[in-house]
Order: structure tokens, then C-alpha cells, then sequence
């Protein structure tokens, strides 16, 4: 059996901006957010959903990205938890502010764009431009949508808030001074937690936990079965803030290197546990195509830099976004305890709601996603009240193979319909080696309501979520037979996810 590493330390490191910080005794599971406004006294940052949601407290953490530099994200301070800083940089809004008192460009424009009215949210938004300053900036239109998705204010309208991102501009990631900026900050990170050992704090009120590898994950969980294991926090902080539990142990895995690779080889893709919808997009999308899309919808970009693909399974949730697609695909997890590893089918491992087939002290260690033949088409659509930031009513993913007419194959899954993310097997069985036409779509339309019995709550009727499952298949249909159709009709974007 795999041994913990004997080498540990109970301090926190960090960067307040450019200042070190050391910290011990401290709540594990104290947020960043009353850090800053209690302990700090920074109230740049606000607190107004305290779930993610609503953009007001977003901050930028910087860390090394392995080639001598950094790489910035946004995330919502009220469910990130202070131990989680440890080898990274926190940048508020109060560090945008210049040694002679001038505004950043990012504050300049907003005021200029008159981009703010009472201004609570104001410093949420400035920090997500100042990402996309940081990433050089950009003017697409889609592109400064996607980064302000997770920023939900208003109230001035949407437009000053646009012209002000493309004002302000961005830096020059190639400028010399920006990269050497960039460098030492990377190497004083590094030199921070580089051989200081495994982050433990042990609190009267809770135990903490930040292995480096997946064998001291593996050790910590055989010793501790009964730990929270912490990934992105967007669904474990919500525990802390919502529901005022208490969460002793926690097992951090955020620092697991061996949990964050994401691999290709022969059409097979390996992700890691730890990787988060932002590291994950684009080798999703290579994947398939509407895979990708699906992951932008998921929450906001904020959530996307802290919450992993492997926590959207783990957690088993009924209505998590990638599972379905994932499903659809083929898609199998690793499942590890101590030394011994077992692999099963995703599809195998959601038992009933709220229950998985994961025994005490075992961890999903990673993903292996197959590419579909380049006779399969695939199709993923997610219904929700909102395009973006919203939670599924319904998702479907189909893979279908035609070959002269005939469906040859043909996989189907579903969140939202069942107590788990579930194919739909008699669906499935009403199309495959069936002509694919409107009679044989009748068939399976009929055979849905066989596979699920879905519920009512205050995201959709049973009956609407039964009606959009039906629906979907039709969106299926013409896609896959007269796609010209599709795109006329609901438009090229609309016609995915």
C-alpha cells in the first residue's frame, strides 16, 4: 500500500499581489471572500449570491503554467476556499490600482462607457475584463459575452460594459517587460511550494488535506474514507456557504499533477480527474464537436476555471451536463482504492440518485473518452431557461450511425429525465436496423416514454420534459437528414446544443 508522504507543512503560501503571504491557523474551509472583507478589510470585493452565480466577488488567481509562465482565470471568491491559494497568486480589484493613483485601463474605460450605475457588481465585471486584458484582450463580441456569462448585473444595460471592454484593450503578451514580469512571478510561486511538502492543516475545527500525487490521494483516502475530496469547490462550497455544514476531513486534490492530464492516443481520450472544463474544452470539442459547445454552457467561465470534469461525475448529480454526452460516447472512468484500479462503463457507475458505484476511500482517478467513428453523428442539446449560466431542464446526446438508410447504431442519453444520467435503451432499440424515417422516429418518440418517468420541479413539468425528449429526437432527425433544413430554420448556431 501506497504511504503518505511524511514531508508536510501547515502553512498556506501565496501571493497577495506581489506581496507573500504565509498563513497558518486558519478554517480550512474559510472562503477567500471573508478572508478578503473580514480578515483583509479589501471590500472591493462583494458578496451577493454566495454560490457562484452572481459575479460579485470575482478575483483572478495566477499560477505557474509549467513553461516559465503564468496563466490567469477568474473565479468566484465566495466558494473558493482560502487553502486552496496555496502556490498560486490572488489579484483583487484593489491591486488594478497604480503606484501614482491612476485607474487601469479596464477601470478607465468603464468609466468612460459610463459601464456602471450603483456600482455593487462593478469590480466583478472590471475583474473579468481584466482577464481578458490579461489574455491581450479582444473585441469579438462572442468572446467578451462568454467572459462576462458569470458577471449577472445589468443595470446600466448591456451595452457600455461591451464598449468598455473593447476600449480598454489588452496587454501585449509578447511585450518583454510583460513577459519578464510574468517569468518572476512564475519562479517566486514555484520556489514557494517547490519541496516544501504536503500542504496539512489540522484546525480544532477541521482537518485539511493537498496531496501531490494520486499516490499520496490514494494513501489519504484509504486512511481517511469518510473525507470530502475537494476538486473546483462550485459544488462542495455551496455545502459551506448554503448549508452550513461542516466538512472534516477535506482532501484537496487541486494540486494532484498526475489528475490534471488530459491525453490523446489513437482516438482515445484520457482525462484526468482533476482537469477543469476550461482544460478540458478543446480537447472535448476534437472529440466531437457539440461536446465542446455543451461545456461552454456550463456555468459561467468562472466556474468553468475551477469546476473538473471528474467532480461533474463523481458527485452523481442527475442534471450534471457532461455525463450524458459522455454516456452517449462510450465513455468510461478508472476507478482507484490505494494500489488497485477498476475500470467500468459511465453509464454502469450512476446506481440510482444520490448513489454511485464507488465504494468508501475509492476516487475516480480519470476519464477515457473514444473518439466516434467518422461514420457516427453526433448530437448533444441542452435545455434551460437561460443560454447561458443556467441549470439543465433537459440534455440529450445522440450518436447515430446511418448506413443505406438503415440506423446501423444508435446511442441515447439523457439528464434531467431520471434520478441519474441514463441512456435510454428501449429508445434505442426502437430505431436500430429500422429504416431512419418519420415512422420509425414515431417509434422511438413512443419507446421514451417506456425508458423514463421524469419529475416536476422548478425547473420543468414531467410532461413539458417528456414533450422536449420527444422533440429532440425530431431535432435528431432532420439534422441528420436534411441538415440545409436545420440551419434555416433555427439558425447555424442554434442548430448545436
Amino acid at each position: 500500500m501506497t504511504k503518505p508522504a511524511l514531508d508536510t507543512r501547515d502553512n498556506i503560501r501565496f501571493l497577495f499581489g506581489n506581496e507573500e503571504r504565509r498563513l497558518r491557523d486558519i478554517d480550512p474551509q474559510m472562503t477567500v471572500l471573508n478572508w478578503l472583507r473580514l480578515n483583509e478589510r479589501k471590500t472591493g470585493t462583494k458578496e451577493g449570491c454566495a454560490e457562484g452565480d452572481c459575479g460579485a466577488c470575482t478575483v483572478i488567481l495566477g499560477e505557474p503554467d509549467g513553461m516559465g509562465s503564468m496563466r490567469y482565470r477568474t473565479v468566484n471568491a465566495c466558494i473558493q476556499f482560502m487553502p486552496t491559494l496555496d502556490g498560486k497568486q490572488l489579484l483583487t480589484v484593489e491591486h488594478l490600482k497604480s503606484d501614482d493613483g491612476s485607474l487601469h485601463p479596464v477601470q478607465q474605460a468603464m468609466v468612460e462607457t459610463h459601464g456602471s450605475q450603483c456600482g455593487f457588481c462593478t469590480p466583478g465585471f472590471v475583474m473579468s475584463l481584466y482577464q481578458l486584458w490579461l489574455d491581450g484582450g479582444e473585441g469579438d463580441r462572442g468572446a467578451i459575452n462568454d467572459a462576462l456569462a458569470g458577471n449577472l448585473c445589468r443595470c446600466t444595460g448591456y451595452g457600455p460594459i461591451i464598449d468598455a471592454a473593447r476600449r480598454s484593450g489588452g496587454i501585449s503578451v509578447t511585450d518583454p517587460v510583460e513577459q519578464t514580469r510574468r517569468s518572476d512571478i512564475a519562479t517566486r510561486l514555484t520556489a514557494m511550494v517547490e519541496g516544501a511538502g504536503m500542504l496539512v492543516l489540522e484546525m480544532p475545527v477541521g482537518r485539511y488535506f493537498a496531496p501531490r500525487s494520486s499516490d499520496e490521494l490514494a494513501a489519504l483516502l484509504v486512511t481517511h474514507p469518510d473525507a470530502t475530496v475537494l476538486a473546483g469547490g462550485t459544488d462542495v462550497g455551496l455545502w459551506v456557504t448554503k448549508m452550513l455544514k461542516r466538512l472534516d476531513p477535506i482532501i484537496y486534490i487541486g494540486d494532484v499533477a498526475d489528475l490534471k492530464s488530459v491525453r490523446e492516443k489513437d482516438g482515445v481520450l484520457t482525462i484526468g480527474a482533476g482537469v477543469t472544463y476550461s482544460d478540458a474544452h478543446n480537447a472535448l470539442g476534437m472529440i466531437a464537436g457539440d461536446v465542446g459547445e455543451l461545456v461552454r454552457r456550463i456555468g459561467s467561465r468562472q466556474i468553468r476555471n475551477a469546476g473538473t470534469v471528474g467532480g461533474n461525475i463523481a458527485n452523481g448529480s442527475p442534471i450534471g451536463d457532461t455525463p450524458p454526452a459522455l454516456i452517449a460516447l462510450g465513455a468510461r472512468i478508472v476507478l482507484r482504492m490505494g494500489d488497485i484500479r477498476r475500470e467500468v462503463a459511465l453509464e454502469d457507475f450512476f446506481i440510482t440518485y444520490g448513489k454511485q458505484d464507488r465504494a468508501k476511500g475509492e476516487f475516480v482517478e480519470s476519464i477515457i473518452v473514444p473518439k466516434p467513428d467518422a461514420t457516427v453523428q453526433f448530437k448533444a442539446y441542452k435545455i434551460s431557461k437561460r443560454f447561458d449560466q443556467d441549470i439543465t431542464a433537459v440534455l440529450a446526446a445522440f450518436a447515430i450511425r446511418v448506413e443505406n438508410g438503415k440506423v446501423a447504431e444508435f446511442r441515447a442519453a439523457f439528464g434531467g429525465m431520471a434520478g441519474t444520467p441514463m441512456r435510454a435503451k428501449k429508445c434505442e432499440a426502437a430505431l436500430i436496423g429500422k429504416d431512419w424515417n418519420e415512422a420509425s422516429l414515431n417509434a422511438a418518440q413512443l419507446a421514451l416514454t417506456r425508458d423514463f418517468d421524469p419529475m416536476s420541479d422548478m425547473r420543468a413539468s414531467k410532461e413539458y420534459r417528456m414533450l422536449v425528449a420527444q422533440n429532440l429526437l425530431t431535432k435528431l432527425f432532420i439534422e441528420t437528414t436534411a441538415p440545409e433544413i436545420a440551419t434555416r430554420l433555427v439558425g447555424r448556431e442554434a442548430a448545436h446544443v
